[in-house]
């Protein structure tokens, strides 16, 4: 049976950890089921797969609708969220994973909270979202904000051109800041 356990550090965020089957073969891993989400929540309607190298930061990145489920089949991956929702009690607060081939977790992330990841080795990230996409949803906060207060790997991440202007936490705009 997998481990579902929700975040004490942000609200609604949940971690999974499934059951690993292996042997001489190979291994298998059930990397998704509805029933791990939290209670209400819509169903995953679109799936994408993303391929980074070694070095690569992605984000943060939030929507005001949208949730995501992460899991990285290959690879490992710092996976970085940031309660961005200011009706949230953990508003401000920060998680951290380490996620990847070596563990299998798989992180469910409600809308509101930001996320990013910065590639360890060669990966691959799939990730489920409840919306089709929306350009409209698709919005970000500095990686580097020191508001944050994370600690990357890196100072000289290899980083989008979005992800490189996004704006600090305290200049999103009021409109597009999730409640």
């Amino acid at each position: 049976m997998p481990e579902i356990t929700p975040s004490k550090e942000i609200v609604g965020v949940v971690v999974v950890k499934p059951d690993v089957h292996g042997d001489n073969r190979g291994r298998f891993v059930e990397t998704f089921r509805q029933e791990w989400l939290p209670d209400g929540a819509p169903p995953m309607v679109q799936g994408n797969r993303a391929d980074r190298k070694e070095g690569a930061l992605v984000g943060l990145h939030y929507h005001r609708f949208q949730s995501d489920f992460w899991y990285v089949p290959t690879g490992r991956a710092m996976v970085v969220l940031h309660d961005l929702r200011t009706s949230s009690a953990t508003d401000g607060a920060t998680l951290i994973l380490e996620i990847g081939e070596h563990d299998h977790r798989g992180v469910y992330i409600p809308p509101g909270v930001a996320h990013g990841f910065y590639a360890l080795t060669d990966m691959t990230i799939t990730y489920l979202v409840d919306h089709y996409y929306n350009p409209a949803d698709e919005l970000g906060v500095a990686w580097d904000d020191p508001a944050l207060q994370i600690v990357w790997p890196t100072a000289n991440p290899e980083l989008s051109e979005r992800d490189r202007t996004n704006p600090r936490r305290a200049d999103i705009d009021p409109e597009l800041r999730p409640v």
